[in-house]
């Protein structure tokens, strides 16, 4: 299965999440209604990624992962493009990759996976981006899964 990656637009991706832009003005965006985090014990965990480009090109795929009981936000520090790839939930469990839809976000636009969404680890494209995170954690099971899924490509511009 192949995948063609499409412009990040909050429509499309509001399945899945949030699209977080950051400002083109002065003043504050708030963004709250899109964090989640479905565990009473769970903390904030906000942490800063150096993610290098990914070399392959096109991308093939073979895990996803997800945070069952929190939101996951990206924020762009440092970045050109980068690419998002979400899956729903499959009828029999774990991820459906035959509706996986792939995403280019430009270095001004963030997202929150909303909490139980099915996505790849972060993919950076171009060159070397810094991101921070934001999620929920409690330092055990359930912070986040990884599966392994039958390949698929994301043909990469």
């Amino acid at each position: 299965m192949e995948i063609q990656p499409q412009p990040l637009d909050r429509a499309a991706f509001a399945p899945y999440g949030d699209v977080i832009d950051l400002p083109d003005h002065p003043g504050r965006n708030y963004y709250d209604e899109a964090l989640g985090n479905l565990r009473p014990a769970a903390r904030p965990s906000l942490s800063m990624i150096l993610k290098e480009p990914t070399p392959a090109h096109p991308l093939r795929a073979t895990m996803l992962e997800r945070h069952e009981f929190s939101s996951q936000t990206f924020i762009p520090i440092d970045v050109l493009r980068w690419l998002i790839v979400v899956a729903p939930h499959a009828a029999q469990g774990g991820p459906d990759v035959s509706g996986v839809r792939a995403f280019i976000a430009s270095g001004r636009q963030g997202v929150t996976y909303k909490p139980n969404t099915w996505h790849h680890g972060l993919t950076v494209l171009d060159r070397p981006a810094r991101l921070a995170v934001l999620m929920w954690r409690v330092g055990g099971a359930g912070d986040e899964e990884f599966v392994t899924v039958p390949p698929f490509t994301i043909t990469l511009g």
